[in-house]
Parts: C-alpha cells; structure tokens; sequence
C-alpha cells in the first residue's frame, strides 16, 4: 500500500504544515516561511517544516489531533477548534479562551 493511500490514524506519525488564525484572520503561527513573512511573524531562526506528530499522543490540542485523523497525504482541510477542544475556556494559557482556525496539509504519514 502506498502512502497515497493512508488515512492517518491513531499510533501513526504524520507530518503537516499548518496556518493558525484566530477568527477574523490574524495568523499566530504556521509552519510555513512564506505565510509567517506575509503575516509578520517571521523568524529567521525557525526552521519552518511541516510539523510531526504521533497522532494519540496528545502532542497537540485535541481539536489539532482530531482534525488530523483520517487525512491523506497532500490532503488539506480547514478546521475550526473551540477553547474547549484547544487550551480550554479558561486557564493560565495565553490562548485560553480563544477560538482558533486552522488550515492543513498533510505532507507525509509514516506508520510502524
């Protein structure tokens, strides 16, 4: 079975580059160079490249992990992730209470 056939599950380690806006379309973070220079965000010392993730493991918030699952290589998708499936409705977190947007792109999917 080829890569192209995969659908990301549990246990599976997979590797997406990402936007993340808050609602309204301010970007926080992403893993690409081009949109962290068009949103100001750009750090020289960053090595942007998709980010990797054992998908069950809780690297990443729940609404991240869960948009995940099922995902094909060179898919993309478009998520929105309430506070309660992100840093939660309240918190010490900086992002708690927020809702967040994200778009990805699944690169690659590697399963053991």
């Amino acid at each position: 079975m080829s890569t192209a056939d995969l659908k990301a599950q549990k246990g599976d380690t997979v590797f997406v580059h990402y936007v993340g806006r808050f609602p309204g379309g301010k970007v926080f973070d992403t893993s690409m160079e081009k949109e962290a220079m068009k949103a100001g965000l750009h750090n020289p010392a960053r090595d942007y490249k998709p980010l990797q993730v054992k998908l069950g493991m809780g690297q990443v918030i729940p609404g991240f992990e869960e948009a995940l699952m099922g995902m094909k290589v060179n898919e993309e998708r478009e998520v929105t992730i309430p506070p309660e499936k992100a840093y939660g409705k309240v918190g010490k977190h900086p992002m708690a209470g927020k809702t967040l947007q994200f778009k990805l792109k699944m690169t690659n999917i590697k399963r053991t």
